[in-house]
């Protein structure tokens, strides 16, 4: 026997002036069980998951609340009827702490005002149970987004909702955070607590789903117990064929491009974090940084791309020492970064498409006080061709493009630089399994042109996908350097993934 259905869409639709999000959809949400929605970037689930918990209205359509119709104004109507959210994007405020964003908006009262004490108390308890060591007074700004992604979590989780929608909760944690996150799971499904799921990560969310739907440009293509579907069965009724994420290319033969020679760098209490680092790449060569979050990939790419001060060590690029350089004077010598966080430092939100596509190469366009509008035109047209930008036109607004679109946004400002070295920090995070496939491919194009490639990346599948070597970073270090013929378990116990699980 099927569980309860709590809450359900019927026949809901929503349009943005002649542009149809969704068309006609039915969802449920059965009673202490996970359902898994799957599908591409601007398949509606966002937009679908808004509408359940209150954030936006249909345009048409009904919503369902144990067996009967409701109608939520905003998102605070749902949440007092149980129904909590995890956006994709976070929205926390990085000012304030971890406790007060927990808490923001729904202060627990006591005599004498806020209780504090009281708010620290339920925080280091929901810390606890999601196995991190945060301090309820640290900023949020101070935290990695892993860390974030955990204080979304939750501040969710602090709502004691019925019904909890989680939005890619995964995107920015590592293999120990996303086990952690599951036990969680488990146990709120085993309090009748109801979870919708949503992930790229395909592999992943079959480890925890008890239903899958999949939406394909608005529309329901899909539905089936988690007996009855597999890897296949998802990609198949997502983009209608089998994408992987290519193969290498042919062996790079090239000079070395970019050198890294015993690199020291600082974590955030001062002590060396990455310590005598010495890596070499190759023109027309792609590495793959694999490690665990706190391994250090973040932080040497943000010291290489001049982000982060190092304390030792040389960066060398076609010849020429940077070490001593600007970020915009790393930009102009051929040196390219596509941070981890493309919302906070890859995209301006207040810019348009073409805008930000041309940001890092504006001044090839500017003469003393002007800017020749034309030139930065073509390369936006051009940009918006070369990575296959999904979009209107250069004037539309960022905020307008799904994630993968956003992110091929970011790699398209970089690679209008002419770099001759890309540095890459997750670059497939929070994209669909068709934007993560061309993101790569156009990895593989730039490689073939010459141009030196290091991302790093969390997944293990990814290593395999298109690198020529994989370098796997545990505590700061190079513990390991492996071909694309290497096995998974190889690459996870270089990484320290084992006694991390």
């Amino acid at each position: 026997m099927s569980a309860q259905v709590v809450l359900a869409a019927r026949n809901v639709a929503k349009s943005y002036g002649q542009v149809h999000a969704l068309k006609g959809v039915n969802f449920d949400i059965h009673r202490g069980q996970v359902t898994t929605l799957f599908g591409e970037n601007g398949a509606g689930k966002s937009t679908l998951m808004k509408i359940l918990s209150g954030v936006i209205q249909p345009t048409s359509g009904q919503i369902v609340l144990d067996g009967q119709p409701v109608a939520f104004g905003n998102a605070n109507d749902a949440r007092d009827r149980g129904i909590s959210i995890i956006h994709q994007e976070l929205s926390l405020a990085p000012n304030l702490s971890v406790r007060d964003n927990i808490f923001m908006g729904r202060e627990i009262m006591g005599p004498l005002g806020v209780d504090y004490a009281e708010e620290e108390r339920q925080t280091r308890a929901l810390m606890e149970e999601l196995e991190e060591q945060i301090d309820p007074a640290t900023p949020v700004e101070d935290l990695r987004l892993g860390q974030q992604q955990i204080v979304e979590i939750a501040r969710a989780l602090s709502v004691d909702s019925r019904i909890l929608i989680m939005d890619e909760p995964t995107s920015a944690l590592s293999a120990s955070e996303v086990e952690v996150l599951f036990k969680v799971i488990r146990d709120l499904t085993a309090r009748g607590v109801s979870i919708v799921y949503i992930s790229h990560h395909l592999e992943e969310a079959l480890t925890i789903t008890d239903h899958a739907v999949v939406l394909r440009d608005g529309v329901m293509t899909a539905y089936a117990p988690r007996a009855e579907i597999d890897l296949e069965w998802i990609v198949r009724n997502m983009v209608g064929e089998n994408y992987d994420l290519g193969s290498p290319p042919d062996s790079a033969k090239g000079d070395v491009a970019l050198s890294i020679r015993d690199l020291s760098v600082p974590d955030a209490t001062g002590q060396d974090l990455v310590r005598g680092l010495n890596l070499d790449v190759r023109a027309g060569e792609i590495v793959c940084i694999y490690g665990l979050m706190g391994a250090g990939r973040t932080e040497l790419l943000e010291t290489v791309a001049g982000r982060l001060r190092a304390t030792g060590g040389q960066i060398v690029l076609e010849g020429h020492e940077i070490s001593h350089l600007s970020i915009g004077q790393r930009i102009a010598r051929g040196l390219a970064l596509v941070p981890e966080d493309r919302q906070r430092d890859g995209l301006v939100q207040t810019m348009s498409v073409g805008q930000n596509l041309s940001l890092a190469s504006i001044a090839r366009f500017t003469r003393g006080l002007f800017t020749s509008t034309r030139a930065e035109r073509d390369l936006v047209d051009d940009s918006i061709r070369r990575v296959t930008v999904k979009t209107s036109g250069g004037g539309a607004p960022i905020g307008s493009l799904s994630g993968g679109n956003q992110q091929k946004v970011v790699i398209g400002k970089m690679l209008a630089t002419n770099p001759r070295a890309i540095l890459l920090d997750e670059p497939s995070r929070g994209i669909d399994i068709g934007a993560k496939a061309e993101v790569f491919r156009l990895l593989a194009e730039g490689a073939k042109n010459g141009l030196a490639v290091v991302y790093s990346t969390s997944e293990v599948s990814e290593c395999l996908s298109i690198a020529h070597r994989i370098i796997v970073m545990h505590k700061g270090r190079i513990t390991a350097e492996f071909d694309s013929t290497v096995s998974k378990d190889r690459i996870m116990a270089a990484s320290g993934e084992s006694q991390a699980a």
